[in-house]
């Protein structure tokens, strides 16, 4: 929840800048506004940021102690050390990432807007760690095939990762073209911005979704199964004779 209000703020905060921007064609802002809501953006980013790395370390922690629970429940080694879920699952979009900062940083360094060519160069670039997101894929569906959930989980997992491409594509993208110094680029990135946020959000919730499936369904069995039987054909036993004789009343 934490997460998702983060991410609706963040949103809220550049639909603002948004329309500030489109004001700013006509009438000159104050710098007070101008300078707070370029502050808020940032603020908002740097909030985001901090949430969905939390989140997910949070996530990861639990995919590893789901996946160790349900490996000893049924007698079974776990096939992947912990590190190894760590590093496929929060390396990648970590990579991803950090080579869009450092492309959006090359483009400023370049002193004029780049073309939209260099940017789809730079976003391809910066997407190919991410073609190693399908370790994560893997680790849950080895989880639910464990646990036989994978049947009941298998369009809930296939939505949820496919929400985290798309939201990852975007996010780089925004980051690349972040850098943006002319009016109309700075709009552009703002409304990249939004949309990036946007997909993020569902894909928290998407995840949330993937989440509650597990949890839904405990990792331990019952000991015990109680199921219907056939009776012996004895018979209820009869009841023990009245004390009293027939058409008297009981004794007080």
């Amino acid at each position: 929840m934490a997460t998702v209000m983060t991410l609706g703020g963040a949103v809220l905060v550049h639909l603002i800048r948004y329309l500030l921007l489109i004001i700013n064609r006509n009438s000159l802002l104050n710098w007070l506004v101008a300078d707070a809501a370029a502050l808020l953006s940032v603020l908002a980013s740097l909030a985001v940021i901090a949430a969905v790395i939390t989140y997910a370390l949070l996530l990861t922690r639990w995919l590893i102690a789901r996946r160790a629970a349900a490996f000893a429940q049924r007698g079974r080694s776990e096939t992947r050390t912990p590190w190894a879920l760590r590093l496929g699952t929060l390396l990648p979009p970590s990579a991803a990432m950090a080579l869009a900062v450092t492309c959006a940083a090359i483009l400023v360094s370049v002193g004029h807007s780049p073309g939209w060519t260099l940017m789809a160069g730079c976003v391809v670039i910066c997407c190919l760690p991410l073609l190693a997101m399908v370790w994560s894929l893997v680790y849950v569906i080895e989880l639910a095939k464990t646990e036989d959930n994978y049947h009941r989980l298998r369009g809930t997992i296939w939505g949820w990762w496919l929400l985290w491409l798309l939201s990852s594509l975007t996010s780089v993208f925004a980051s690349v073209t972040s850098r943006a110094q002319d009016v109309q680029g700075i709009a552009n990135n703002t409304v990249a911005m939004i949309v990036a946020y946007l997909v993020a959000l569902a894909a928290v919730t998407a995840t949330a979704k993937v989440y509650e499936g597990f949890e839904r369904k405990p990792v331990e069995r019952p000991a015990h199964r109680w199921v219907v039987v056939a009776g012996d054909g004895t018979g209820a036993p009869k009841s023990a004779p009245a004390v009293e004789s027939t058409a008297e009343q009981p004794a007080a």
